[in-house]
């Protein structure tokens, strides 16, 4: 009966997406004279099956041989230009970037305000200019990064004393003395990370928050890297018929409390009267705005989601490379 029920209120949502569909390209049909060339699109699909379904750029590309570099699609109810030469690309930035400085946020990433805290997820406006300031002048400037130089051998040393020590305990209890390279690549990446932004080292080896952290985060980007039907189809969102947000609010929520003992620390630190560290923590505690550009003060789940935000965007980046 569930499934009948869920099947049925699936098949309403289509139906009303295909009549709004209907009615946006009659209402405007000007419109469709100004966007560039692209193929014919499918009531309610558009042009996803044209996509195929294991290299969508690979399909995107012998599109060019037809409709040009500069191509039109419609991903469900999702319009989307495509950009597939340097010179329309080189246009596009210098000539046109303050409209389209803006972006969709997949539904995923909008559970716990993620995206909110997202340099690339955030929607533009005076908040994502705010914490674009902010991480321009507390996290990327040449003296915050020669500065770290030290930091980052130490977590290296720390690395190999963690992988010496975890098989020397393996050997003596006479099980196999294999490692778990990621895991140990993972806590020496986000320590360095940690000292950066909280100036101190988070994990170890046998941390029982390192284990759940890193399990939590391969989900989060699991739950985040899957197609979601929900953002091609917007009557779609609030049933989540692939359970994929609901997954990234379980796992997001994990890692958002092991962070949230560390904001917790700070803010203790802060009130016994202990000298700042003047780190990009502090820099977010400390913020006060002018009322004009994103908010006076950033609250405190802001600054976790922030933190997170910057965590896993330097994690994914170094095992990108691995």
């Amino acid at each position: 009966m569930e499934s009948l029920v869920a099947w049925l209120s699936i098949l309403v949502s289509v139906t009303l997406t295909s009549i709004a569909l209907l009615k946006q390209r009659r209402s405007r049909p000007e419109d469709a004279k100004k966007r560039p060339p692209g193929p014919p699109m499918w009531p309610v699909f558009g042009n996803m099956f044209d996509l195929g379904s294991t290299a969508p750029h690979q399909a995107m590309y012998k599109l060019r041989a037809k409709y040009g570099p500069v191509l039109w699609l419609r991903l469900g109810y999702r319009n989307t230009l495509v950009i597939q030469s340097a010179r329309a690309a080189e246009e596009l930035f210098k000539s046109h970037d303050s409209i389209f400085c803006d972006r969709s946020v997949p539904l995923a990433f909008t559970a716990h305000g993620y995206s909110e805290g997202s340099l690339a997820l955030g929607r533009y406006g005076p908040s994502w200019r705010m914490l674009r300031r902010l991480c321009s002048m507390e996290l990327m400037t040449n003296k915050r990064i020669n500065d770290a130089v030290l930091i980052r051998r130490k977590c290296i040393d720390d690395m190999i004393q963690y992988m010496m020590k975890d098989v020397a305990a393996a050997r003596s209890r006479g099980e196999a003395e294999e490692i778990v390279l990621p895991h140990y690549l993972f806590i020496m990446t986000f320590n360095i990370i940690g000292n950066l932004t909280l100036s101190q080292d988070l994990l170890n080896s046998q941390s029982k928050d390192g284990y759940e952290f890193y399990n939590a985060m391969n989900k989060v980007m699991k739950w985040g890297g899957e197609p979601n039907v929900a953002d091609f189809l917007p009557l779609l969102k609030r049933l989540d018929p692939q359970g994929l947000k609901r997954n990234m609010e379980k796992d997001l929520g994990q890692a958002l409390g092991i962070i949230k003992k560390f904001l917790r620390e700070r803010v203790e630190q802060k009130s016994g009267g202990q000298e700042a560290k003047n780190d990009f923590l502090d820099a977010l505690l400390e913020y006060q705005g002018d009322g004009k550009e994103g908010p006076d003060k950033i609250s405190d789940h802001n600054i976790l989601i922030i933190i997170l935000v910057k965590l896993s965007n330097y994690l994914v980046s170094s095992f990108s490379c691995l």
